[in-house]
């Protein structure tokens, strides 16, 4: 089969398709042909400079995600020809990825889904909704009656909550450094923008005193604080993403920092569960939602799928096609 395999750092005009061959099924792992799957800044960090390190089987197909059909059920109790959506646990790290025509993945992370989206809307789905419904849903607790605040709302999994959000009836307000991306969020449904940069806490406060009940944090620990200072007593603030750059805090001190009666907490990712995944799938077909594709490739084309993906700044997934 095709696949593309990573033994050490590369440029991304480097990645090569190669013949490899077919995994062999085994026990507690079943076997899926990929149709397709999104492209995740984690897999470019992977490609650029984390496949040197001692955790990352070498060598290694990446991909962190993708949809597709059971091609063998092994022992697991799935359907030949069953559509299906795999995310996590170690794929593209500890065991081979996406990244080719076939995938051997465990059956804990492999998921039945029942849905009308097209194989290329469906490969938007599993990594960045999950990030987004998890956020929303597990760590934020978001109700109907809720105020969220989305930092880094123009972001993959910034539109992506703001559509979940807005499938769960609350109110969002989103935030961008672009007045064009403001205009795509409101289309989205956001119910204000506001711009981020100088004076937010002063911008936002003054609109809203109240404050946001919820808020979703995606910039990360740059802004973090201020997020903190703005939400209501008794409300919460999940830090999911780190789009600022800016990765810890220094000199961080958890009683004076955050609020009295403000909640702070975060969520990763890599353990999704079938109820979680079937409430994610049913909030998608609720809101009608239809996930944003930045651009598609085709696997020969996964060099300049990730050249665009290190430009980042699109709007939507960047999905490849097999």
């Amino acid at each position: 089969m095709k696949a593309v395999v990573l033994t050490e750092p590369c440029k991304a005009e480097d990645m090569k398709i190669t013949e490899v061959p077919m995994p062999e099924v085994k026990t507690g792992w079943v076997l899926v042909k990929v149709r397709a799957f999104g492209i995740n800044h984690s897999e470019v960090l992977l490609r650029q400079f984390e496949i040197a390190q001692d955790y990352i089987r070498h060598p290694i197909v990446p991909g962190i995600e993708c949809v597709g059909e059971i091609a063998d059920p092994s022992d697991s109790g799935f359907s030949k020809g069953q559509r299906v959506i795999a995310l996590m646990g170690g794929m593209g790290r500890s065991f081979n990825g996406s990244y080719a025509e076939y995938a051997l993945l465990p059956i804990s992370h492999v998921f039945p889904i029942e849905s009308n989206l097209n194989w290329d809307e469906l490969a938007a789905i599993p990594e960045t909704f999950y990030t987004a419904y998890g956020s929303l849903r597990i760590s934020l607790q978001l109700k109907s009656d809720d105020t969220l605040l989305i930092r880094g709302g123009s972001s993959t999994v910034g539109i992506a909550g703001l559509q979940l959000a807005k499938a769960m009836g609350a109110k969002v307000i989103s935030t961008t450094r672009s007045e064009k991306k403001a205009d795509l969020l409101r289309g989205y449904g956001a119910d204000d923008v506001i711009l981020e940069g100088a004076d937010f806490l002063k911008r936002f406060l003054e609109k809203y005193p109240a404050g946001a009940t919820k808020v979703l944090e995606l910039i990360g620990a740059s802004t973090l604080r201020e997020s903190l200072r703005l939400t209501t007593i008794h409300g919460i603030v999940c830090h999911t993403g780190l789009l600022g750059g800016v990765y810890g805090l220094k000199n961080f001190d958890p009683i004076k920092d955050v609020p009295s009666g403000v909640y702070l907490t975060g969520f990763y990712s890599n353990n999704p569960t079938l109820r979680q995944i079937t409430d994610m799938m049913a909030l998608i077909e609720k809101g009608d939602i239809h996930p944003i594709i930045a651009k598609k490739f085709t696997l020969d084309n996964i060099s300049d799928a990730h050249l665009l993906a290190e430009q980042r700044g699109q709007i939507g997934k960047i999905v490849v096609t097999i």
